[in-house]
C-alpha cells in the first residue's frame, strides 16, 4: 500500500455522503464518479436542490393550512380556554428562541470549520504552487546561464586558444556537456500550465469563500435578530412588531430551505471527489503531465521510481565532467595564456552556481514536499470542509424548524392581544372597580356627584314619592363611604360617594361578566355595604 493511502483515509462522512443516490432531473440514475463537467452528474447536484426546495414547499404548505385553520375556527374566549392558548403560545415562543440559539451556535461552528478547510486547502494549493514555480525558475534559469553565459565564454576562450588544438577540443567537449544538460533540462515537464491552473484554483476557491463565509456570517446574525425581536414583540405585546418578524420570519425560512439545499449538493460533490481524488487528478493532469509524474506525487512510495533521477544524474555528471575540464585548463593554460583566466573563472562560476540550482532542484522535484501539500489539501476538504458543511446542514433544519415554530405562535398571540383589546373596550364605564372609571371621576367629581345624587333621588321619589333628607345625604353617606374606603386599602375618592347611597347593588354585580371579574371577597364585601347603607337609609326615612 502507498504510503498516501496510509496517511489519508477519508472519513466516514464521505463514505456516507457519497452513497446518497445521485439521480439527474430525468429520473435516471448517475455514474456516482467526480465529473463535474458532466451535464448528468451536474444534474444529479441539482436534484438535491430540488429536494431542498420540494421540502420548502410542504412546509410552506403546512403553514398556510394551520393558518387557515387558525382564522376559520374560532373557539370561546372565556377564561378557561385562554389560559392554555397563552401557555402554548409562551412556550411555543421559549421553544422557538432555544432552537434558534442552538441552529446559531452550531452555525457558527460549521461556517468556522469550513472556512478553517477551505483555508487549509488553499494554503497548500499555494505552497504547491510555489514548488512548482521554483523549479521553473530554476530550470529557466540555469537553461538561460548554459545558453548564453557559457556560450559567450566559451567563444572568447576559443579566439585565446586558437594556436592551441588541444585547447579547443577542450573548450567542444564543454560545450557538448553544457547542451546535453539544456537537453535534459528540456526534458523535465513544463510546469507553467500547471502552475498557472493552481494558482487560478488558489484563487477562485479564496474568492467564492470569503463570500460565502460573510453570507453565512449576515445569516446568523440575522436569524439571531429575527427571533430576539419576536420574542420582544411578545413580551410588548406589539402587533406591528409582530406582523413585520412574521414576514421576516418567512424570509428566512425560505433562506433556511435554500441554504440547505446548498449545503447538502456541495458536500455530496465534495464527498465524491474526497472518496477518489486520485482519480480525478490523474484525468485532469491528463495531456499535461505525465501519468508516471503524477502516480509519483500522489502515492510517493519508497518503492517508486522518482522519474526525474535519469536527467538529474545527467546534469549532475556533465557539471562534474565540466568542473574536472575547467580545473585542468586553469592549472595548465593559465601560465600560457593568462588573458582566459577571467573567462575560465566566470565558466566555474556558473558552473559553481548550476550545480547550487542542481541540489534545489533535486529537493523542489523530490515527492515529500508536494505529496505533503496534497495530504494537506485533502484532509482540509474532506474533513474540516465536509464536517462544516454537515455542521451547516444541521443550522439550517433547525432554523427551520426555529422559524416554523414562531410562524405559528405569532398569530395566536396577535389574536389574544386582539381580544385582550377588546374585553378591555367592554369593560362597563359606571363599574366602580373600573380603573378608567376613577380616572375620569378625578378629571370631573362634580358631574359624577351630581347625576349619581340625581339617580338616586329619582329612584327614592318613584317609590315612595319621597325625598331624603338634607343631612343624611350630606353626613352619614360620607363617613361611610370612608369606612368603605378604608376597608378595600384605598384613599377615599369622592366621586365613588353616590354608590354607596343606591338602595341597592350595581346591576352590573349581578351579572355573569362581572362575577367572573371579581373575587367572592370581594362582592361579599360590597354587598354587604350596600345592604347596611340600605337599612340606614330606611331609618331615616321612616323618621
Amino acid at each position: 500500500m502507498s504510503l498516501a493511502r496510509v496517511d489519508y483515509i477519508p472519513p466516514w462522512w464521505t463514505y456516507w455522503l457519497h452513497n446518497f443516490p445521485h439521480i439527474n432531473l430525468r429520473f435516471q440514475p448517475v455514474d456516482k464518479s467526480f465529473q463535474p463537467e458532466d451535464d448528468n452528474y451536474q444534474q444529479s447536484l441539482i436534484f438535491l436542490g430540488c429536494v431542498a426546495a420540494a421540502g420548502l414547499g410542504l412546509n410552506l404548505l403546512c403553514l398556510a393550512v394551520y393558518l387557515s385553520c387558525l382564522c376559520c375556527c374560532r373557539k370561546d374566549e372565556e377564561e378557561e380556554t385562554k389560559k392554555p392558548n397563552s401557555c402554548c403560545v409562551t412556550w411555543s415562543a421559549v421553544a422557538a428562541g432555544l432552537i434558534t440559539c442552538v441552529a446559531v451556535g452550531v452555525g457558527f461552528y460549521g461556517n468556522s470549520e469550513t472556512n478553517d478547510g477551505v483555508y487549509q486547502l488553499t494554503y497548500s494549493v499555494y505552497n504547491a504552487n510555489h514548488s512548482l514555480g521554483g523549479v521553473d525558475s530554476l530550470v529557466t534559469g540555469t537553461m538561460g546561464s548554459m545558453k548564453s553565459g557559457l556560450h559567450l565564454h566559451l567563444a572568447r576562450l576559443d579566439e585565446i586558444f586558437a594556436t592551441r588544438g588541444d585547447y579547443v577540443q577542450t573548450l567542444q567537449f564543454m560545450q557538448q556537456m553544457a547542451d546535453n544538460v539544456i537537453k535534459q533540462l528540456l526534458g523535465l515537464p513544463d510546469w507553467e500550465n500547471a502552475k498557472l491552473d493552481l494558482a487560478s484554483i488558489a484563487d477562485q476557491t479564496a474568492n467564492i469563500e470569503y463570500y460565502r463565509w460573510l453570507t453565512y456570517l449576515l445569516l446568523l446574525i440575522v436569524d439571531l435578530i429575527i427571533c430576539l425581536l419576536a420574542c420582544l414583540g411578545l413580551a410588548k405585546q406589539s402587533r406591528w412588531l409582530l406582523t413585520t418578524m412574521m414576514v421576516f420570519g418567512v424570509l428566512a425560512l425560505i433562506l433556511s430551505w435554500t441554504s440547505l439545499g446548498a449545503d447538502l449538493a456541495t458536500a455530496v460533490g465534495t464527498s465524491d471527489f474526497c472518496v477518489s481524488p486520485d482519480k480525478f487528478i490523474m484525468s485532469q493532469t491528463k495531456g499535461i503531465i505525465s501519468a508516471d509524474i503524477v502516480h509519483y506525487y500522489l502515492y510517493c512510495n519508497q518503492t517508486l521510481s522518482n522519474p526525474f533521477q535519469q536527467p538529474l544524474t545527467i546534469f549532475q555528471r556533465s557539471l562534474t565532467t565540466m568542473q574536472i575540464q575547467i580545473q585542468g585548463l586553469l592549472q595548465i593554460a593559465v601560465p600560457l595564456f593568462p588573458t582566459a583566466e577571467r573567462d575560465l573563472l566566470g565558466i566555474q562560476r556558473l558552473l559553481n552556481s548550476s550545480e547550487a540550482s542542481l541540489h534545489q532542484l533535486t529537493a523542489l522535484l523530490d515527492c515529500r514536499g508536494l505529496n505533503k501539500d496534497y495530504l494537506d489539501a485533502m484532509v482540509g476538504v474532506c474533513y474540516d470542509g465536509v464536517e462544516g458543511l454537515l455542521y451547516l446542514c444541521l443550522f439550517s433544519i433547525l432554523a427551520a424548524c426555529a422559524f416554523t415554530v414562531m410562524l405559528c405562535a405569532i398569530p395566536r398571540a396577535w389574536r389574544q392581544i386582539a381580544c385582550r383589546e377588546r374585553d378591555y373596550d367592554d369593560i362597563d364605564e359606571e363599574d366602580p372597580f373600573n380603573p378608567r372609571a376613577r380616572r375620569m371621576g378625578s378629571q370631573n367629581p362634580n358631574h359624577t356627584n351630581l347625576h349619581s345624587f340625581c339617580s338616586y333621588s329619582s329612584s327614592m321619589g318613584s317609590q315612595n314619592s319621597l325625598h331624603p333628607p338634607a343631612p343624611a345625604v350630606s353626613t352619614a353617606p360620607m363617613s361611610e363611604y370612608m369606612n368603605q374606603a378604608a376597608l378595600f386599602g384605598g384613599n377615599p375618592r369622592y366621586e365613588n360617594v353616590p354608590l354607596i347611597g343606591r338602595g341597592s347593588p350595581p346591576p352590573s354585580i349581578y351579572s355573569q361578566q362581572y362575577r367572573n371579574r371579581y373575587s367572592p371577597t370581594m362582592r361579599a364585601t360590597y354587598l354587604s355595604m350596600t345592604e347596611q347603607q340600605s337599612r340606614h337609609f330606611g331609618n331615616d326615612f321612616q323618621a
